[in-house]
């Protein structure tokens, strides 16, 4: 008989300890593989999130960090909005502000002014961005349709939008007047939306009162692995003759609302081409792609202001991979690893104590012609088949419940995980890792055998 299947009968003959055994080291295992997984895929998400295809934030004053989570992730609430007008000092080159004057329907103030921020982002854009609504669980960001036009994504920067279905949505259509919108594929999937359906904002924030005019969806787009899977972008003519979004007249010293001015312009159903006047308008944030390389400089001058910020997304991305992300994936991978090496020693003592139970069996192996090396080589194949079957069960264990966690990982980051995508080169490790720890924790049960007595045994 073959040393392998007497290690396999005698693994056998002690099933219900060897199976517990077993058991504990593949939950180590599935442990150390959910971290990897999980951690690795929003390590990837913020990696290509942090390519937004703009250069700087602007918002209102107050957290850095605040305004690129609600700006780029969705997740956080914003602060304060800024004017419109404000938004309109940095179009790029003067043509384009005269042209946004017209568009609404205002006259330029000061035709001879140029944006005082024009110089910095000619040859590059900004996009007005509006948030604060939510469509059922999701953000409902109003915006321009340059969002999907000039925007890029991906690892590098450089993929355009595509749609699944449809189209970007228009600043004015006579099918739908100003209220088209476009979803991202995860709201789609989950709210089971298609092509023509409505969607309505809901107020402030989630389960918030509804408005009554509702969004045309004209377009879904294909999964980019980014938060925009999870967003519902509208025309942002629309967003602003939604109730409550008006933006009140201030006093210029004390910033105080002056009661009973913020009213919306009368309009005459969907098809109106009544538009929110300038004056009346906010915006959350302001995306900037600069037309050169003089972006430090735009930044502190829009720092020293009294009521802006002007923030890096990717440096700010950068830093909350660095110092919360990386080391929270290390912390938790050396904690699991612990684990794994708690289900080791639990090899040693499960066979260990087996030992004095065996002793008169490896005593008539050595009378029948077993060596020393053999007995040995026995207790080592035990050891090593608990390892290497446990390891082997706790990875495919890790990775079927990968996909269990995007409950959590969806709704904070986006991050969506599968089964045998998110594979990383740490895993490729484990396997001789088990082999490893499984012939570590034989050693001292496989020297006992090595050592025993045939005469006093017998």
């Amino acid at each position: 008989m073959s040393l392998l299947r007497i290690a396999i009968r005698n693994l056998w003959y002690r099933k219900f300890p060897t199976f517990l055994t077993m058991f504990s080291m593949s939950l180590g295992v599935a442990l150390v593989v959910l971290v990897l997984t999980i951690s690795g895929q929003i390590e990837r998400t913020f990696e290509q999130t942090s390519n937004v295809g703009y250069n700087l934030i602007v918002g209102a004053k107050g957290s850095s960090v605040q305004l690129v989570f609600n700006t780029v992730l969705f997740l956080s609430e914003p602060v304060e909005n800024v004017p419109y007008s404000y938004y309109m000092e940095y179009m790029p080159g003067d043509e384009a502000r005269r042209k946004e004057y017209e568009r609404i329907g205002g006259v330029l103030p000061e035709p001879e002014r140029k944006g005082y921020y024009s110089s910095f982002t000619k040859g590059g854009f900004a996009i007005p961005v509006c948030m604060g609504d939510y469509v059922g669980p999701f953000r409902c960001i109003g915006t321009t349709p340059e969002y999907f036009n000039l925007l890029k994504h991906g690892e590098e920067g450089n993929l355009p939008y595509e749609f699944t279905e449809g189209r970007n949505f228009v600043d004015y259509s006579d099918e739908n007047g100003f209220f088209e919108a476009v979803i991202g594929s995860q709201v789609a999937s989950e709210m089971k939306l298609k092509l023509g359906d409505e969607i309505f904002a809901s107020h402030g924030a989630e389960g918030g009162e509804t408005h009554n005019d509702g969004f045309k969806i004209v377009g879904i787009l294909k999964p980019t692995g980014t938060p925009n899977d999870r967003g519902a972008f509208v025309n942002i003519e629309g967003f602003y003759l939604l109730e409550g979004h008006v933006a009140p007249e201030r006093d210029l010293i004390s910033g105080i609302e002056k009661r009973g001015t913020a009213v919306a312009p009368e309009r005459e159903g969907r098809l109106s081409k009544v538009r929110l006047p300038i004056d009346k308008r906010e915006v959350t944030a302001i995306l900037v792609r600069l037309g050169g390389p003089a972006g430090i400089g735009m930044q502190k001058q829009v720092n020293k202001s009294a009521f802006a910020i002007a923030v890096s997304p990717i440096s700010v991305l950068n830093q909350l991979l660095e110092f919360f992300v990386k080391p929270v994936k290390f912390g938790l991978f050396i904690l699991t690893s612990l684990v794994c090496i708690v289900s080791a020693i639990g090899i040693l003592v499960s066979i260990y104590n087996s030992m004095s139970e065996r002793k008169r069996d490896i005593a008539v192996m050595r009378a029948l012609g077993a060596s020393r090396d053999h007995v040995t080589a026995i207790i080592l194949l035990e050891s090593t088949m608990i390892a290497v079957i446990g390891g082997v069960a706790g990875w495919l264990i890790g990775h079927l419940a990968g996909p269990i966690s995007n409950v959590w990982t969806k709704s904070t980051t986006g991050a969506t995980i599968d089964i045998w995508s998110t594979v990383s080169s740490q895993e490729l490790w484990l396997v001789p890792g088990m082999i490893l720890i499984g012939i570590l924790a034989g050693l001292i049960p496989a020297i006992a055998a090595y050592r025993t007595s045939v005469v006093e045994s017998l």
